[in-house]
């Protein structure tokens, strides 16, 4: 997963929006981002501003301490914040680093406490090392972009991102810019230097003004838990495994109900939080109907069995971030990619867990052997493996011992054989004709 390190520097006073609310009374309304900038701060932030509005506040009040986190969820705060007809404040309570800095420079006003920092906004990848330029010249413009609309300094803001920006006096060559509470201030990057919210509404004169803090309910801590890369991607995991399972074992039961019940988790709160739309949830159902007319209907793998993979990870993608129909321009290309690459690694990692897991849970030395498809087949069981003598079983009839979903097994002359349905699929006790040999397995089809 790509993380990505926004650094910032303190704000100056807002000129870009102007604070003309009474200093006599009022509500502020404070929320907290305390956390990884990820799907989850950013579901408690649409929450905040919404609420905001709905109670006529005066002020929204951040209270942040941050390491950083997520290119993508950062540019949907920041610029939800710079749309915002209410003011928005920041509180840095220690760290404004990474995504956290672009963020705070979006707000209204900047307040530090002592020993706060803000800053360091190169792009890098989750091991710490810097992303390739394109992802570092996006950066750059979205900081500027942003320090231009707020009224600060745009080439501190892009000295924050890119080290061969020299400001005199400020950085020196190959040293991103990151400022103390002190320094912010001498740069107007931030307004003031306090201890507390409360040294904030003195400053301002706002000390009569009501404080309503965001709370959280059951279904916000559900969503934000949902919606976090880990847990998405761990769904991705047990929606491809239990589809995996299904196909394993004869018969409809547990391992599809745990796939649906993954994709419920899994769309649920990303379609709450208007993430996942109708037509790219319909993608990924089309895209395992194609997986499941391939598996089922159409012998080999070939167009349907391929498409219906693509269609599959195409919607699980999708979903994971915040176009607008088929509008892409907002998108970042590194919160695309990492959407991409949550989907295929997790599903590399289902795939390769399901094959450790089929072979110790179906062995035949297992109480769940009876369930396998593909077990040993030893003679004296009645199983036999002479190409001859398959070939020689060209038109016999027997009858199905497990559903053939395509593939299952199947009763000839009181033994027992591999076979696979010539078209859909057999249910259990129906009688069959052996129409093909190929592959070391027998083609049937229903009498």
């Amino acid at each position: 997963m790509l993380l990505t390190c926004l650094g910032i520097g303190c704000i100056q006073p807002a000129t870009a929006q102007q604070d003309t609310t009474d200093k006599k009374s009022g509500i502020i309304y404070q929320f907290e981002i305390r956390e990884e900038i990820a799907p989850p701060v950013w579901h408690r932030t649409k929450k905040a501003l919404k609420e905001a509005k709905a109670m006529n506040a005066s002020i929204i009040l951040i209270h942040m301490n941050t390491y950083g986190g997520m290119v993508e969820t950062a540019d949907s705060i920041r610029t939800a914040i710079l749309k915002s007809s209410i003011p928005v404040w920041v509180y840095i309570d220690n760290n404004a680093a990474s995504a956290g800095a672009l963020i705070s420079i979006a707000c209204d006003s900047i307040y530090m406490r002592e020993g706060a920092n803000i800053g360091a906004a190169t792009v890098v990848n989750q091991t710490g090392e810097a992303m390739p330029d394109k992802y570092q010249s996006y950066m750059r413009s979205t900081m500027r972009s942003t320090a231009e609309a707020t009224g600060r300094d745009p080439d501190i803001a892009q000295g924050m991102v890119d080290p061969r920006v020299y400001i005199p006096g400020i950085t020196d060559s190959n040293q991103v810019i990151t400022f103390t509470a002190s320094e912010a201030i001498k740069y107007n990057y931030c307004n003031a230097q306090v201890n507390s919210v409360a040294d904030i509404l003195k400053i301002t004169g706002r000390q009569n003004y009501t404080i309503v803090k965001q709370k959280l309910t059951a279904t916000d801590h559900i969503i934000g838990f949902l919606t976090k890369p880990l847990i998405s991607g761990l769904l991705i995991m047990l929606i491809i495994g239990g589809i995996y399972f299904e196909l394993q074992t004869p018969g409809i039961g547990f391992p599809l109900g745990a796939a649906v019940f993954g994709a419920l988790l899994y769309f649920a709160p990303l379609y709450v939080e208007g993430l996942a739309a109708n037509w790219e949830i319909l993608i990924f159902i089309v895209g395992l109907v194609l997986l499941a007319i391939e598996i089922f209907a159409i012998p080999g793998f070939g167009v349907a069995g391929i498409s219906g993979i693509i269609l599959m990870v195409t919607g699980l993608t999708l979903s994971m971030i915040d176009n607008i129909g088929f509008d892409f321009t907002g998108v970042q290309l590194n919160g695309l990619a990492e959407a991409f690459f949550i989907v295929i690694i997790a599903s590399f990692l289902s795939i390769i867990g399901s094959f450790y897991l089929t072979r110790k849970l179906f062995g035949t030395s297992t109480i769940f052997g009876n369930l396998a498809l593909m077990t040993t087949q030893p003679q004296s069981e009645g199983y036999v493996s002479s190409d001859s003598q398959y070939t020689e079983m060209l038109g016999q009839t027997g009858e199905t011992y497990t559903i053939l979903r395509p593939a299952g097994k199947v009763m000839i002359n009181g033994k027992m054989f591999d076979a696979v349905a010539q078209t859909g699929y057999i249910d259990k006790g129906e009688a069959v004709r052996i129409v093909k040999y190929e592959n070391a397995q027998l083609i049937v089809r229903k009498v």
